[in-house]
């Protein structure tokens, strides 16, 4: 496989990546940390990152706008809810690398 086709293929799966995430509103952030230990905003953050380092100039809050498909504070407010106190265990249970 050539390069210029797989990043075509990665950039991709990102956005399929992005789409199903969207289509799973219902799936909260906790969840994906207590299960997978990544989550939107990690994506956010490391888009950041990887356009930094590409030189590329994109902020957090931009970054979080493509990867929750509108700003954060309105999908926070429609999608976010309250954190039960199991998800709250178990995500402080986990260590931090």
């Amino acid at each position: 496989m050539d390069d210029t086709t797989r990043k075509e293929i990665e950039a991709a799966t990102f956005r399929r990546l992005l789409q199903h995430l969207d289509d799973n509103k219902d799936v909260q952030n906790i969840d994906l940390m207590n299960l997978a230990s990544f989550c939107r905003n990690c994506l956010s953050k490391w888009y950041v990152a990887e356009a930094g380092s590409r030189g590329a100039d994109i902020d957090y809050e931009s970054a979080r706008e493509i990867v929750y498909g509108m700003p954060y504070p309105d999908w926070k407010s429609k999608y976010q809810s309250e954190a039960s106190a199991e998800q709250l265990q178990k995500f402080d249970s986990q260590s931090v690398d």
